[in-house]
């Protein structure tokens, strides 16, 4: 985790004209998923100060005062014009307020989605707001800066507006490949080293989203851009072209999964998205695709033809006023009237006081036949670190359930000669324990060699759709329990077994706490105390690559113990 500095706006000139004030968290800002590698993040804001100037992006509400003292520094606020969002949310529109009261000429340019979220929110605006429609709206600031808008929606972001600087061919992407990581570097000079934390923010993120990100793709190549302003970390310059390519090849990887799941939600405050977006990363990560809905925009042909054609859906309301929100009971009905009985359903939701759209939801679907791939989830107000954790379990059991039945259909076949010559590899019988926070996991490994003497250091394969994967990231700790030939047994039976969401992986188990804050356990031989420096994309499994801080030899006169295989297909 890096270290905790006080939060701070820092700037710095990005190109002809342009400023970009990078308000930046030295922490964790929130609870959400896409924030669980707690690197801290940034709000970056741009400022273009041409014949008329611009504010892009101005940040959420705990950053209002110190950006307002640092935008006041480079530009009288009665000299501004114009206020460019590339999308809205609550914690935006306070700083936005902030700013309406102090340069109330401003011109707000958003997309009409966000006009509509602009006009519910009742701000005191004395002008018009400028609404994008299209790509041919453009806004002309003068010193050749005209700006050319892109709309960009997703399911999470409805209202997404991406904006081209043609005088400087800045592309201003706001969610579009970012990243939450703060640093003093405002640029992506070790771009390589970022692609982690950038995968991971696609993964959580925009993977749900695959189908629209890949739209939004085609068209922000039609802008020659030379530089990318997201809303998040470091400014993309050094791997522009390579970044790019990443998020096409990521979301071409989503388009080929065989398996797919309709996620159909409306959130009042962020909490169910917020939940879903949970539950859509473990479903990911298990290697089946997500189609995202937000019941609020989508038409309903679309939801139609997702619950025909995916393999399993799952519902999340927010309960307001004891009810489901018209739009969730609409898609209820044309989930109930559409979607074939025989496949799996799941239920979600957030509320306040009570939770009757999720009972709702639970009891409509288990009148009609319904199957369940887990318990509906009730979460009461916002989700916590341990909450978000359970979901992504849940997503994950969802997917191999699906993986599962989709298996159970397919003729089997007898092991060929490769993979029973694959089998015939061995590895050395590890437990992997990490924790983070309130969150700890476990898996078996067998899958471990040492990999180099200076720095002591090895690699140890996880399956992508471990729970334990998303606990090891670069710089993330943990604990390899290295286990003894004859005291394997109760090693394996603990720990092969499977675990529902949130389940204590180590209930009966004799441990210890290493440093790090990971388990040691006492019927290993030995273990060691690791660091995570690299980890590399390898099909179905993350080879990840660790370095040795510490460790102990606990029982010396035994013999680690080896596992066997038959086949290199399977564990």
């Amino acid at each position: 985790m890096t270290e905790t500095k006080q939060r701070d706006v820092q700037v710095l000139p990005i190109a002809v004209d342009t400023l970009a004030l990078r308000s930046r968290s030295w922490n964790r800002l929130r609870f959400e998923i896409e924030y669980a590698l707690e690197k801290g993040t940034t709000a970056n804001s741009y400022l273009i100060k041409a014949d008329r100037t611009a504010l892009i992006d101005p940040p959420g509400g705990s950053f209002t005062a110190i950006f307002l003292e640092e935008l006041r520094s480079h530009i009288p606020l009665d000299q501004l014009d114009y206020i460019i969002l590339g999308h809205v949310n609550p914690n935006r529109l306070e700083t936005l307020q902030h700013l309406l009261s102090e340069a109330p000429q401003v011109t707000i340019v958003c997309s009409n989605p966000g006009a509509v979220a602009i006009q519910a929110a009742e701000l005191s605006l004395q002008k018009p707001l400028m609404i994008v429609k299209s790509a041919d709206d453009e806004l002309d600031l003068g010193q050749d800066h005209r700006l050319q808008f892109m709309p960009v929606p997703t399911p999470r972001w409805p209202d997404g507006l991406s904006t081209y600087d043609t005088c400087t061919c800045t592309l201003f992407t706001d969610k579009f490949f970012s990243a939450h990581i703060c640093s003093e570097d405002a640029y992506d000079l070790n771009w390589a080293d970022l692609l982690p934390d950038r995968r991971y923010y696609f993964d959580t993120v925009m993977a749900p989203n695959a189908k629209q990100v890949a739209t939004a793709l085609e068209k922000l190549s039609e802008f020659p851009a030379h530089l990318y302003g997201p809303g998040h970390g470091p400014m993309v310059s050094y791997g522009i072209h390579e970044l790019t390519q990443q998020y096409q090849q990521w979301c071409a990887q989503q388009k080929q999964q065989t398996l797919s799941v309709a996620l159909i939600y409306a959130s009042a405050y962020g909490n169910t998205a917020t939940i879903g977006q949970a539950i859509a990363r473990g479903i990911t990560k298990a290697g089946v695709a997500v189609e995202s809905i937000n019941a609020e925009q989508a038409p309903q042909g679309d939801i139609k033809t997702a619950a025909e054609t995916c393999a399993g859906f799952i519902i999340g309301s927010p309960t307001l006023g004891g009810h489901a929100p018209t739009q969730i009971q609409t898609a209820l009905g044309l989930l109930l009237s559409t979607a074939s009985k025989t496949k799996l359903a799941g239920v979600f939701g957030s509320y306040g006081w009570s939770g009757e759209a999720i009972d709702l939801l639970e009891g409509k679907l288990r009148d009609g036949g319904y199957s369940f791939g887990f318990d509906p989830i009730r979460v009461k107000f916002k989700p916590d670190d341990v909450t978000l954790k359970y979901c992504e379990e849940a997503g994950t059991d969802f997917a191999q359930a699906l993986k599962k039945a989709k298996r159970a259909k397919a003729p089997r076949t007898p092991a060929s000669d490769v993979e029973k010559a694959v089998g015939r590899l061995v590895g050395s019988l590890c437990v992997v324990t990490a924790k983070q926070n309130e969150v700890a996991s476990a898996m078996l490994a067998s899958w471990v060699a040492q990999a180099t003497f200076s720095p002591p250091g090895f690699t140890v394969a996880v399956a992508k759709e471990r729970a334990i994967e998303t606990l090891v990231y670069p710089e993330n700790s943990f604990v390899l329990n290295i286990l003894g030939e004859g005291k394997q047994l109760g090693a394996m039976k603990q720990f092969l077994k499977p675990f529902s969401p949130g389940e204590n992986r180590f209930e009966g188990v004799e441990t210890d706490i290493a440093d790090n804050g990971a388990h040691i356990l006492k019927d290993a031989i030995a273990y060691l105390e690791c660091t995570v420096k690299n980890r590399m994309d390898c099909g179905d499994h993350w080879v990840i690559y660790a370095t040795i801080d510490g460790g102990q030899v606990l029982d010396g006169n035994v013999k680690t113990a080896v596992h066997h295989r038959k086949t290199g297909n399977h564990y």
